[in-house]
């Protein structure tokens, strides 16, 4: 197989526009509030940190990173480990995460259209959702034959590096409008690098129903991806993924049946 495991997670957020924090008078009085979601933001890239890796990467002296941690600490968001010293997320940021997940009702619908798309085709599924410049892959399930390669769910990449998010920008006018925006930082060897080359995907995407990606996103990687519509906009995309010779030579069957799949979730789906 020519697919390597992604085992580095600071791969899929390095390329990430990072989030733009409101400057009115009013965000302004909650600045400590900020500086506590910019130092969980900081674990997005690594496991483990210490103070100064914190007070680094927020420019702010090390007294005022170890305050934020003991406080974010105190309500469980982060955890600490007594024999290194070094912090990581805690189990609260888990359990808010699991409400979010369960709570989500596109990925209630889907997950059991989902499961049996992957039963069919024997290729990892995945649902995900628009946020900004990028896809948020909200469920995912891997392939049958016990390789994985994408790892969790819940990971995020740039739009442009997946065939998820050139239909999703397809069809959803705030998606390609932030990805214009954000520009084209390349990812792997087949990645979008331009603007030109975007606006060319995408009007080939709204012309045919569906995106495709080969080594866009992943070496030696490729997956084909569905709209979920409601009403004349994108919500979300339904995607098979797998290596290369497994995904492009059954595009032409895999998308009628994405496309079915898909059209049962958006019927399913009151937003």
């Amino acid at each position: 197989m020519a697919v390597s495991t992604l085992t580095d997670d600071s791969a899929w957020v390095l390329t990430t526009p990072k989030r733009i924090r409101p400057t009115d008078s009013a965000a302004a009085s909650l600045k400590s509030v900020g500086s506590a979601l910019d130092v969980l933001e900081c674990f997005a890239t690594d496991g483990e940190l210490g103070v100064s890796d914190i007070a680094r990467r927020l420019g702010c002296a090390k007294s005022t990173a170890h305050r934020l941690l003991s406080t974010l600490v105190s309500r469980g968001f982060v955890e600490q480990d007594v024999e290194t010293g070094q912090y990581r997320l805690g189990i609260h940021i888990y359990e808010l995460g699991q409400l979010a997940l369960q709570r989500n009702q596109l990925r209630y619908v889907a997950l059991p259209i989902m499961r049996q798309v992957a039963q069919s085709t024997g290729l990892t599924v995945n649902l995900a959702v628009p946020d900004g410049a990028d896809v948020v892959f909200v469920e995912r399930l891997e392939n049958t034959d016990g390789v994985r390669i994408l790892g969790h769910a819940g990971r995020r990449l740039p739009a442009h590096c997946t065939s998820s998010g050139k239909i999703i920008a397809a069809f959803n006018d705030r998606a390609n409008a932030a990805r214009l925006a954000a520009g084209f930082p390349p990812r792997a060897r087949g990645t979008v690098r331009s603007e030109r080359d975007w606006i060319r995907v995408i009007e080939q995407a709204r012309k045919d129903g569906y995106a495709a990606s080969t080594s866009e996103s992943f070496d030696g990687a490729s997956s084909v991806a569905v709209p979920i519509m409601r009403g004349k906009q994108a919500v979300g995309s339904l995607s098979a993924f797998g290596p290369t010779e497994a995904v492009t030579p059954r595009i032409d069957k895999l998308v009628p049946f994405l496309t079915a799949a898909a059209n049962r979730i958006a019927k399913s789906y009151s937003g």
